[in-house]
């Protein structure tokens, strides 16, 4: 029954393989400690929470979803009539909100990296493409190292992206981006159908992360600071700032769930009351009287 789920995830939920192979391990690892999971009792997912105890709270609290959509799946299927997973423990978790970048710390980051590119040295300007399409375009970092050739088209200003689950967006490539990821492909290695090509395929994302703490550094930035997914945080905060619309974020981004834009498009507090205090009708009614 575990693989019948997996099975439904990939194909009607188009879930990824990184999302599959969780699924999987926390269920196999589950069914290990209760028994056969698509016949256990609510006693026996009981023992779960002493199991889960050490773990950190968001990580039990995954894996218990896994669990209740497991089980929830049965019963659409018919393999059980009954729902146990109310037995599962519930760990009260909060999305932690990415670090965030300055735009002071990203001009300085920019700065270095354009500095070093004017080498010309066919690494400095990978880095400066692959930093202008994190900042740029926000891309994720899997969706960046393994961008196709072909993404890159020869005359419209946008970039076709495969994301989570499959899924293809367009996103756009500023003028800067566009610039620079010219530069890149006037050096790039040929003979490979990757943007990014390396040895074994294309850049992996565990390189891009220590170029872009090796850069931080050189930038005199802290390195802890920084990573692809800080960057696609700033790029998503900084156009909130600038009075970008949150659905248009959402598209951007290649979320499903405008709730996963919230969360991580926070802005300043006092951003938000002032405009609510300059945009609202009631407020320019109580302004008038």
């Amino acid at each position: 029954m575990i693989e019948e789920f997996l099975a439904m995830l990939a194909a009607e939920r188009g879930a990824s393989a990184n999302t599959l192979a969780a699924y999987h391990r926390d269920l196999t690892q589950a069914q290990a400690w209760v028994g056969d999971l698509s016949r256990a009792t609510t006693g026996e997912l009981s023992v779960l929470e002493r199991r889960w105890a050490e773990l950190a709270p968001a990580s039990a609290a995954r894996k218990a979803s896994a669990l209740r959509q497991f089980y929830g799946f049965l019963v659409d299927e018919g393999a059980r009539a009954d729902d146990p997973s109310h037995a599962l423990p519930r760990a009260a978790t909060r999305r932690p909100l990415p670090k965030v970048l300055s735009h002071s710390e990203v001009a300085t980051l920019f700065a270095r990296a354009e500095e070093e590119a004017a080498t010309q040295k066919p690494e400095a300007l990978r880095l400066l493409a692959l930093l202008e399409l994190l900042y740029g375009s926000g891309l994720r970092a899997t969706e960046l190292v393994s961008l196709p050739l072909t993404a890159v088209p020869r005359d419209a200003p946008f970039l076709t992206v495969t994301g989570k689950g499959g899924s293809s967006r367009m996103v756009p490539v500023g003028m800067r981006a566009r610039q620079a990821l010219s530069r890149w492909l006037a050096v790039r290695p040929t003979g490979s159908k990757h943007l990014f090509p390396s040895r074994d395929g294309h850049l992996t994302r565990v390189r891009l992360h220590q170029l872009l703490k090796a850069l931080a550094l050189r930038a005199g930035l802290d390195p802890g600071k920084l990573s692809p997914h800080v960057l696609r945080h700033a790029f998503a905060t900084h156009l909130l700032e600038g009075g970008a619309d949150l659905r248009v974020l959402q598209t951007l981004l290649g979320h499903a769930d405008i709730a996963t834009t919230q969360i991580y498009t926070h802005v300043d507090a006092s951003r938000l009351v002032k405009l609510v205090n300059e945009r609202h009708p009631l407020a320019r009614v109580s302004a008038s009287d």
